[in-house]
């Protein structure tokens, strides 16, 4: 069975269009006009095992907030859609990534209820912008976006780091890795992962 989403976004401030396989090999084509969350998507789509597609422009030029937080709720919409019923899946997975003096951790819930915990970020990197094109605080907009769009319950905490390019590097590399565990295939399990009977 296919596990693919498809979706395509139009506002006033972007135009975005999202494809992903749950079932790929981390194939990935991104482009978003924001160079560091391209870097950041690549990283998701190659730990989390995606093929992903991601073309995205939007009023950079004003501020990368509206293009980064937008391709989050496209991204969030097509993983739902690629989960279907979510029958036969792990349903939960978590992740531990050290990036040198990084540590974060993610753990996911593939529950149909959306909560997003986020926590550690350093605070003194709140106005700090990555690579003159990411602000720092995006990050937890785009887990934020993910979390409600996809119906998933994720906890986000970087538990140390003093480098803003590795903490939000370790944190996306976990929630890929959380991600591709919660959603893999489980030979024992039969239908849908849930006493209720419904995800």
């Amino acid at each position: 069975m296919s596990r693919v989403g498809k979706v395509d976004r139009t506002t006033k401030e972007s135009s975005i269009s999202v494809q992903l396989d749950l079932d790929g090999t981390g194939q990935v084509e991104i482009d978003t006009g924001v160079p560091f969350y391209d870097h950041m998507l690549t990283a998701f789509g190659v730990h989390g095992s995606l093929d992903l597609k991601v073309q995205a422009t939007g009023d950079v030029h004003i501020d990368a907030h509206h293009t980064v937080e937008d391709t989050a709720i496209v991204l969030g919409q097509a993983l739902r859609q690629a989960l279907g019923d979510k029958s036969g899946i792990r349903r939960f997975g978590d992740a531990w990534i050290p990036m040198d003096e990084t540590l974060a951790h993610a753990a996911i819930d593939v529950s149909g209820r959306p909560y997003c915990v986020h926590l550690g970020e350093p605070e003194q990197f709140n106005g700090f912008t990555i690579g003159g094109n990411y602000p720092f605080v995006l990050t937890r907009h785009v887990f934020d976006s993910l979390s409600f769009h996809a119906q998933i319950a994720l906890h986000v905490r970087v538990l140390h780091g003093r480098d803003p390019h590795h903490i939000a590097e370790a944190e996306y590399k976990a929630v890929a890795r959380a991600l591709r565990a919660a959603t893999e295939p489980d030979p024992r399990a039969g239908g849908i992962p849930s006493t209720k009977g419904v995800l």
